[in-house]
């Protein structure tokens, strides 16, 4: 019989008292009103993983300024008092379900697609990322060239991460994740070919990551030890799904190690494949090279629906905690059908359609 026991291992994230080791991966969803403020129905949408056993829930990215972070038309935001206020019923009623729960804190930068604040946007350099926008989110053509961002944006950005999380905090959430990836802001400052600064946030990787890390240790030194603060990051990019790092190993244990001395509590890496080897055919993953040089827990993303493969990853200590999202979308109960031997059902395309939006699910779910 398969041994599923590190799956239901307790665990203390920073200050956060986990129950179990599976956890909500942050997934798009599009849902909120115009203005950003959180809904009734993404209230209930959390509550459903909460009550299906997922111990954590990390929210989907959530726009932390009135300027340049939005990404996506009806994308919720936490950059106002209102907006922050909206989240209470969500955070409340996954609390009263027994789960804990994160706000993914996202600045698009050159990646924005919808902002209705802005017509323009912002990236490291005025170099337009990969590929086109995604239809799916309303989003049409090659993302433009953005204007590269000055040092009193930037200035402003990290201003932005403080001020959301401490309305993270107020909104009763136990903790805050950064998104360092997929091809948002702070990952382009990651990215070579999206970074050409000739200043010390571009150049070298100690250069590249500075932006990442000063925004970490500002928000943790914002928000207080009572609060949880991590930290999402990739390699593949939402119009770049094979982008690797250039400098391979070496460039891993520079971000990594930067990132854990900023007094973060967690790293969550996602990739297509959560074990697959980082670089090449051979080697550690993205995970594992974050467990190794970060000194922190790890959170680890992709592909992870068996839950054998997700049980072997917190056995053999290449993370702490296991994320799902399309698996999760499918099974909203993943971790009850697993406890109960009980069988998956398959993903229903549907769900995604036609812009992610939150659908009306029955919560026929274990109390």
């Amino acid at each position: 019989m398969p041994d599923f026991t590190p799956l239901w291992a307790p665990l203390r994230l920073g200050s956060t008292e986990l129950e179990n080791r599976v956890a909500l991966s942050p997934m798009t969803r599009v849902s909120a009103t115009e203005d950003g403020h959180a809904t009734e129905k993404m209230a209930a949408y959390y509550e459903a993983y909460a009550r299906g056993g997922f111990s954590l829930l990390v929210t989907e990215g959530i726009y932390p300024d009135t300027a340049y972070s939005q990404g996506y038309l009806f994308q919720p935001g936490i950059a106002t008092e209102e907006q922050a206020q909206s989240w209470t019923k969500v955070v409340d009623r996954v609390h009263a379900a027994g789960a804990r729960i994160f706000a993914q804190l996202m600045h698009a930068g050159a990646q924005a697609q919808g902002n209705r604040f802005v017509d323009s946007s912002v990236g490291p350099s005025a170099v337009a990322p990969k590929g086109e926008q995604l239809a799916f989110y309303r989003g049409e053509g090659p993302y433009p060239v953005p204007a590269e961002i000055t040092r009193e944006q930037m200035d402003k950005v990290r201003e932005g991460f403080v001020r959301a999380a401490l309305h993270a905090k107020e909104a009763g959430f136990d903790g805050v994740e950064i998104h360092g990836a997929n091809g948002y802001l702070i990952d382009q400052f990651l990215t070579h070919y999206l970074n050409q600064r000739t200043d010390e946030y571009g150049g070298s990787t100690e250069n590249r990551v500075r932006f990442a890390a000063e925004i970490s240790r500002a928000v943790r030194e914002a928000v207080g030890p009572d609060m949880t603060v991590g930290i999402r990051i990739s390699q593949a990019k939402v119009s770049d799904n094979d982008h690797r790092w250039s400098g391979g190993i070496e460039e891993a244990k520079v971000i990594f190690s930067t990132l854990g001395a900023t007094g973060i509590d967690f790293i969550h890496t996602t990739e297509y494949r959560a074990s697959a080897p980082a670089f090449g055919d051979s080697g550690p993953s993205l995970a594992a090279l974050a467990k190794q040089y970060a000194g922190v827990p790890v959170i680890a993303n992709g592909n992870l629906d068996d839950p054998e493969a997700a049980a072997a990853l917190l056995r053999d200590g290449t993370a702490d905690v296991v994320a799902l999202g399309k698996a999760a979308l499918a099974n909203r109960n993943w971790p009850h059908r697993v406890r109960n031997g009980l069988p998956f059902d398959e993903l229903n395309p549907g769900i995604f359609a036609p812009v992610a939006d939150v659908k009306d699910w029955e919560l026929e779910l274990p109390a």
